[in-house]
């Protein structure tokens, strides 16, 4: 009998379709769904709206305001790219959960300089600092739910298209 080829992650068939796509799919658990929307949509927003972040920069950073908006914003969108591919998933959670530390003293200069501003302007500036704790926990647990394994030199980096047999 002729073996079936079979995905190492799940042990799944691979002989039709793009091999190791399932894996991918079952790997993308409902967290990292939920961490790459937040990384990406905010790393985004930082291109398409800077001026509001330009405002939270701390002041004692050197450069200027924009010039720290766009790299938090290319560390956003790097860091979801990381998460979004399942070899370098467990790595792209830890450093969504040190970009969510690096960040957080912009947090504070928003709720320093937003302590004149409405109640509502208010809310928003202090609710964001412990909002911090569950996105770090999500990265954490994301960094958990992807086991370490070995990378070798014929894992792909993206799945690959296997033609049926």
């Amino acid at each position: 009998t002729e073996a079936i080829p079979r995905c190492r992650v799940t042990g799944r068939n691979t002989s039709q379709g793009f091999a190791g796509a399932h894996a991918y799919a079952a790997a993308v658990t409902k967290a990292t769904k939920v961490l790459l929307a937040i990384l990406s949509v905010a790393g985004v927003a930082h291109f398409a709206l800077p001026n509001g972040f330009d405002e939270i920069v701390p002041r004692a950073l050197p450069g200027s305001p924009r010039m720290w908006t766009y790299i938090s914003g290319v560390a956003e969108l790097v860091v979801a790219v990381a998460v979004a591919i399942p070899r370098t998933r467990r790595v792209g959670a830890v450093l969504a959960g040190v970009l969510f530390v690096v960040v957080f003293p912009a947090n504070i200069q928003m709720a320093v300089d937003w302590t004149q501003r409405s109640v509502a302007e208010r809310i928003i500036a202090y609710g964001r600092l412990p909002l911090q704790i569950p996105l770090i926990w999500l990265a954490l647990r994301i960094h958990k739910e992807n086991p370490a394994r070995p990378v070798t030199a014929s894992d792909p980096v993206v799945p690959t298209i296997r033609p049926p047999t």
